[in-house]
Formats: structure tokens, sequence, C-alpha cells
């Protein structure tokens, strides 16, 4: 696949650069592009992304890196048996428990949140860092409610990072499923309040608490793009029928002549 003149595969960790040392040196940097090529593209085009990963994969799939790529393009792309496939074979070369939550995850894309919840529970959990406990959590009450148990995951997120006002990474993220559980349970007003909060603390837009806050106040936002172009096409349609009508009449004075 192309590499954008732009990409110089420096681009890229230094973890993982320090990997690709394993490498000769030209393989290591075509290895590296396409390592870039997966991260610049895996939110905007996971297609695209997947298909870097896989020629990353083909050139060194011995690299606990590549596999991991592989493993997040395969995620992005919903195929979730391929992907749990590379996280696992990542986690038995570097023997990190940081991939444990999006391995509980592919569980539930694969229908299988009992499997999840058994991850949720196992000795790994205890070794994740702050951020993937929360991610963690996330996954066990995605499960929860994969199961119709809405009590249970609401449970589930209630935590002491829930309840801080610190703001931290994963703070919206958490809010905002919390919040999503409370209105499936019909808890409305808790779940606007939660909502709310969501929307303090996204700064970066990594969900779309502000739409579903609106949503539920009963706001609707119009395109101004999609409003412009609906008028323009309403003028051209004018302009078409202007031009008809003309045709119409230069045409009867046209066989007005001939009659003559």
């Amino acid at each position: 696949m192309p590499i954008p003149e732009d990409v110089t595969g420096e681009e890229i960790d230094k973890d993982v650069r320090q990997e690709l040392q394993s490498l000769p040196k030209g393989l290591a940097e075509d290895v590296a592009k396409n390592l870039v090529m997966v991260a610049r593209l895996i939110d905007e085009d996971p297609e695209g992304a997947y298909g870097y990963s896989k020629v990353a994969l083909r050139l060194a799939s011995r690299v606990a890196a590549v596999r991991e790529a592989a493993g997040f393009a395969a995620y992005a792309n919903q195929k979730y048996s391929e992907a749990l496939a590379e996280f696992r074979a990542a986690r038995r070369m570097t023997g990190n428990v940081e991939l444990w939550p999006v391995m509980a995850d592919c569980e539930r894309g694969l229908g299988r949140p009992e499997k999840a919840l058994d991850m949720a529970g196992a000795p790994e959990v205890h070794k994740l860092d702050k951020a993937g406990q929360v991610e963690m959590r996330l996954v066990a009450a995605g499960a929860r409610r994969d199961m119709g148990q809405l009590d249970a995951a609401i449970v589930t997120l209630q935590s002491p990072e829930l309840a801080s006002n610190s703001v931290q990474p994963w703070t919206a993220r958490l809010r905002y499923a919390y919040a999503d559980a409370l209105l499936a349970a019909g808890r409305e007003g808790e779940a606007r309040e939660w909502f709310a909060k969501a929307v303090e603390s996204d700064k970066d837009g990594s969900t779309d608490a502000s739409d579903r806050l609106a949503e539920m106040d009963g706001v609707e936002f119009v395109d101004a793009f999609d409003e412009a172009e609906a008028e323009a096409d309403a003028e051209a349609e004018g302009d078409v029928g202007v031009d008809l009508a003309d045709k119409a009449v230069d045409d009867e004075d046209e066989e007005g002549d001939l009659k003559d």
C-alpha cells in the first residue's frame, strides 16, 4: 500500500521504535511507516488502517507492537475474533496486562458477555493502572447491559472514579456510560444530570454527550450547510421552471409565425 511522502516512520512512539531495532534497518523503517499509517487512519478510515496493519504484520509478525496494532485495527473494523487473537499474541510476547480490558470487550463483540464478566473478576485486573481499571469497569457494565441487567450495569459504574470531581482522561466516558445506563433504565432526571456532567468534563469531544443532552431538552439542530444546499436546489429548480416556461412561450410564438 502507498505511503505518503510526509511519513518517515520517526513519528512512532520511542518504545515501539526500540522494539523494531531487532529488525534490519530497512525493514524496520518499512514497518514503522506502516504503523504510522495505522495510527493516522484508525479513527477516520479504519478499513484503510486495517490494510496497513496487514502489511506490517506480514513484514514483522514477531514484533509485539505490530501484533497489538493489528489487533486494534481489526477491533476498529469489528473483526473481534481476529482482534482477540492478535491481542493474545501480543500479551504472550510481552507479559503485559494492559490489553486485558479490550480483550474482554472483544469477548462482548463475539456475543460472550459472560466471558467478559469472568475477565473483569480475574486477578489480572488488579495489575492494571487506574485508567485500565476504569476501562475494565466500562466493559463489565457493557456486558451487564448485553445480558439485560440494567440495574447491575448501573451499580457496576458506581465507583470512586465516578464520584470524583477531578477530571481525568476517562472521566467523560465514565459519566457518559453512567448517564446512558440511567436513561435506558428510565431514570431520565438522573440521566440528564450525568449527561450534563459528562459535557463538563468532555474537553476533547470524545463523546456526543452535548447532543444527547440537547435531545433530552428537545433542542433540534439545523445543519446550516444542508439548509443552504436545500435553498440552492430550490433556486435551481425555480430557474429550470422559468426556463421551461420561457421555452413554452417561444414555441407558441414560433408556431404562430408558421401559421401566418
